[in-house]
C-alpha cells in the first residue's frame, strides 16, 4: 500500500512496509516516535517537487477543492501500478479513482499514519531540511490567502455595501445642491422654479440661460418641451427678480456643472450596482430590485450573514428601533422595514401591505439562500417567486373586492333586474300593487273642526279616546256584519262626531266669556283710579 503525502515542496508517495501494524490504531503513534522506527514501518519511493510558487499555489487551491492537478496524475499514473493507495481526503479519493482507476483507501488509520508522517517529515524526505521548509511553507500559505481573498464572494459583497452606500450619500449630496442652485438662482429669476420643477433640467436651463434676457434668443428644444419653453420665455419678459452680476452667474453655472457631474457619476454607479447585483444575487435582485437588495446585504453585513437569517428577520430588517419600542411600551410591532421600498409592497393595497411583506420575505429568505449556497447563476427561482406572489396579490384584491360586492367567492355577481322576480330564489311573484287612497282611515275634517280639536280640553280628549277604544270592536264586527248593520253604524258616528263638535263649540264660547269678565273687572279696577286722579287736579285748581 502506498501513502500519499503533501508537503510545501511537492507530493511524496511513501511505501508501508508493514502493513499489520496499521490495525492497531492506537498504538500508530509510538512507531513515529523516533525517525529509525518510523523507516521500519515506511520508506519513501518517489518524490514530485514543484517548479515555482505559482505550480505549488495552483496545486494546493486545486486540492482544496479535492481536485488532483495534471503533475499530480502524470505522477500517480507512473508509480501506481496495482497498488493501492492510502489518501487524507476522500473526496480526492473518489475523484482519483473515477479518472485514475486506482484504488484509494481512506479511514481512522491512514489520518494516523499521515500524522505520523508529518512529524517525522525532514527525516524520511532527503534533501528536505528544516530550515528549507519553514520559508516554502509561509511563501505557499501567504500567497494563498492572497488568491481567496481575490476572488471570494465576502470580498464583492463589500463592493456592494460600499457602491449602495455611496449611491445614498450622492442622493443627499445632489439634493442639497440642487436645492442651493434654485435659491441662488431664485433671487434673478424666482418664476423658473414652478416651470421647470425637475432639478437636473433646471441646472441645465440656468446652464444655458444665464441671464434671464437672454431667454427670449436661446432655444431650449434640447432640454424642454415646446410648452414650457414656451411658458418660460414668457416668464423672463415679466420677471419681478433683482439683477445680478456676471461673477455672480459664473459661480451659479459652476454649481450647475458640479450638478450635472454628480448626477452622471450617479447613473454610472448604478449601473455598476445593477450589474454586481445580477451576478452576486440574481435571485434576490429579480424579487425585490437591485436597491432593494443591496441595502439588505449591506444591512446585513453580506450575503452569508443573510442567508443566515429567518424571514421573520428579514422582513423586519430596518425597523429595529420602532421593533423594540414596541416591545417596550407593549404596542403593535412593525409590519416591514426596509422591503416596504419593494415594488410588489407599493403595488398592494394599505390593508394588504402586511400579508404581501410577510410572503415576500419568506421567498426572499429562500432566494438568498440560493445565492449564497446554491451552485446555479440564473435567476429562475426569484422569478418563479416572483410570479407566484404577484397571483397571491391578485388573489388577495379579489378576495377584497368580492367582500365589498357582497359574494363570498371573491367574484361580484352581477345580474340583470327583473321587477316580476323574487330576490335570491328562481320562483316569479304577482306585480307589485298600487296604492289605494281608499284603505286610509283618516276622518275627513274642515279646517274649523281642526281648530276646535287645538282648542279641546284634556278631560275632553279622554273622553274621546275612551269613544275611539268603543268604536274599534264595533268596526270589526261591522266588517263581518251585514249591509244594514254597517248603515246604522255609520249614522251613530256622525251623530258622535256632531255630538263632539257641539261640546268643543261650547267650550270655546265659555272660555271666551271668562275672557270678556276677567277684562271687564281690569276696566273696573282701572276707572276708580283716573276718577281720584280728576279729584285731586280739581281740587288743585281751586
Amino acid at each position: 500500500m502506498l501513502v500519499l503525502f503533501e508537503t510545501p515542496a511537492g507530493f511524496a508517495l511513501f511505501k508501508v512496509l508493514s502493513e499489520g501494524k496499521l490495525a492497531q490504531v492506537e498504538d500508530i503513534w509510538k512507531e513515529f516516535a523516533t525517525a529509525e522506527s518510523a523507516r521500519k514501518v515506511v520508506k519513501l519511493k518517489a518524490f514530485s517537487k514543484f517548479e515555482n510558487t505559482q505550480a505549488a499555489l495552483s496545486a494546493a487551491t486545486l486540492l482544496i477543492d479535492s481536485k488532483p492537478s495534471k503533475d499530480l496524475r502524470k505522477f500517480l499514473r507512473s508509480h501506481c501500478d496495482n497498488e493501492t493507495l492510502a489518501v487524507a481526503d476522500s473526496k480526492l479519493g473518489n475523484v482519483i479513482k473515477e479518472k485514475l482507476q486506482i484504488d484509494c483507501v481512506h479511514n481512522q488509520s491512514v489520518m494516523e499514519l499521515i500524522r505520523g508522517l508529518r512529524s517525522q517529515m525532514t527525516e524520511l524526505i532527503s534533501g528536505l531540511a528544516a530550515q528549507d521548509l519553514a520559508p516554502m511553507s509561509l511563501g505557499l500559505s501567504h500567497s494563498l490567502s492572497r488568491y481567496k481573498l481575490k476572488f471570494s464572494p465576502d470580498k464583492v459583497d463589500t463592493m456592494i455595501i460600499q457602491a449602495i452606500g455611496l449611491l445614498d450619500d450622492l442622493d443627499k449630496e445632489l439634493n442639497t445642491y440642487a436645492m442651493r442652485v434654485k435659491e441662488w438662482y431664485g433671487w434673478h429669476f424666482p418664476e423658473l422654479v414652478k416651470i421647470v420643477p425637475d432639478n437636473i433640467l433646471y441646472a441645465k436651463t440656468v446652464k444655458l440661460m444665464g441671464d434671464r434676457v437672454n431667454a427670449a434668443k436661446l432655444d431650449f428644444s434640447e432640454i424642454l418641451p415646446e410648452e414650457v419653453e414656451a411658458d418660460l420665455k414668457e416668464a423672463a419678459m415679466i420677471s419681478m427678480g433683482t439683477e445680478v452680476s456676471d461673477l455672480d452667474l459664473l459661480n451659479i453655472k459652476d454649481l450647475c456643472n458640479q450638478v450635472l457631474s454628480l448626477s452622471e457619476y450617479r447613473a454610472q454607479l448604478y449601473d455598476y450596482l445593477k450589474n454586481r447585483m445580477n451576478t452576486i444575487a440574481p435571485n434576490l435582485t429579480a424579487l425585490v430590485g437591485e436597491l432593494v437588495g443591496a441595502r439588505l446585504i449591506a444591512h446585513g453585513g453580506s450575503l452569508m450573514n443573510l442567508a443566515k437569517q429567518p424571514g421573520s428577520t428579514v422582513q423586519i430588517l430596518g425597523a429595529e428601533k420602532a421593533l423594540f419600542r414596541a416591545l417596550k411600551t407593549k404596542h403593535a410591532t412593525p409590519k416591514y422595514g426596509l422591503i416596504y421600498h419593494a415594488a410588489l409592497i407599493g403595488r398592494a393595497a394599505p390593508k394588504l401591505k402586511g400579508k404581501i411583506s410577510r410572503s415576500l420575505a419568506a421567498k426572499a429568505a429562500l432566494a438568498i439562500r440560493c445565492d449564497a449556497l446554491g451552485d446555479n447563476e440564473d435567476n429562475s427561482i426569484g422569478v418563479e417567486s416572483r410570479l407566484k406572489l404577484e397571483a397571491r396579490l391578485r388573489n388577495l384584491e379579489g378576495r377584497e373586492l368580492g367582500k365589498s360586492a357582497g359574494s363570498a367567492k371573491g367574484k361580484p355577481k352581477i345580474e340583470f333586474y327583473d321587477k316580476d322576480r323574487k330576490k335570491g330564489s328562481g320562483g316569479l311573484i304577482t306585480s307589485a300593487k298600487t296604492y289605494n287612497p281608499a284603505a286610509d282611515s283618516l276622518v275627513s275634517q274642515t279646517p274649523d273642526s281642526s281648530v276646535k280639536q287645538l282648542e279641546m280640553t284634556p278631560a275632553e280628549e279622554k273622553k274621546e279616546k275612551k269613544k275611539k277604544k268603543k268604536s274599534k270592536p264595533e268596526a270589526v264586527t261591522a266588517e263581518t256584519g251585514s249591509e244594514p248593520t254597517t248603515v246604522k253604524k255609520d249614522k251613530k258616528k256622525k251623530k258622535q262626531t256632531t255630538d263632539t263638535e257641539e261640546k268643543t263649540t261650547k267650550a270655546v264660547t265659555d272660555e271666551k266669556k271668562k275672557k270678556r269678565k276677567q277684562a271687564e273687572v281690569e276696566v273696573d279696577e282701572q276707572t276708580p283710579s283716573k276718577k281720584e286722579e280728576k279729584k285731586k287736579k280739581v281740587q288743585r285748581e281751586d
